[in-house]
């Protein structure tokens, strides 16, 4: 059955309201910004945006003027398509996220870095301090004198 030339207008002012509305972002739930929505939208068969046997199809125009228009939109960083625009946005988000897992991971491991330094160097110090009890108890350490006391000096008054 051949469609008449008012039934291929319609359906081309159907396709070119759906083409609009897809692109401005009113994406029907389970859709895409894409020819498939797009023909369901128009309430036309999607075939006739495709060639068959060598021959464009009738509606061919509009699907290269919806696909032209809604790269140029998604080249200029406006996304039709609420599906795509989340999952660019989930994409920048896990780049996002993993280098602040980076960063996190080298903190913490610069942390335990210092800790470990630390300890070290407490256990050390207590070694150092201990030894030399000992030897200060023993009087065997030659380094280690007493001081004398200091003496009190009266001062008597301002003069």
């Amino acid at each position: 059955m051949r469609t008449s030339d008012d039934q291929r207008r319609q359906a081309e002012e159907r396709i070119r309201a759906a083409m609009d509305r897809l692109l401005r972002g009113e994406v029907p739930p389970g859709g895409r910004c894409d020819i498939k929505t797009l023909a369901t939208q128009a309430g036309v068969n999607r075939t006739g945006f495709y060639p068959k046997e060598g021959r464009p199809g009738p509606f061919q125009h509009l699907a290269e003027e919806f696909t032209r228009r809604r790269d140029l939109l998604q080249q200029a960083g406006t996304i039709p398509d609420p599906r795509e625009a989340q999952i660019t946005r989930l994409k920048e988000e896990i780049i996002s996220l993993r280098r602040r897992l980076d960063e996190r991971d080298t903190e913490v491991q610069e942390l335990a870095d210092f800790r470990q330094r630390a300890i070290s160097q407490l256990a050390a110090q207590h070694l150092e301090i201990e030894s030399l009890r000992q030897q200060l108890s023993n009087g065997s350490h030659p380094q280690v004198t007493h001081l004398p006391r200091p003496r009190r000096t009266t001062t008597l008054g301002p003069c």
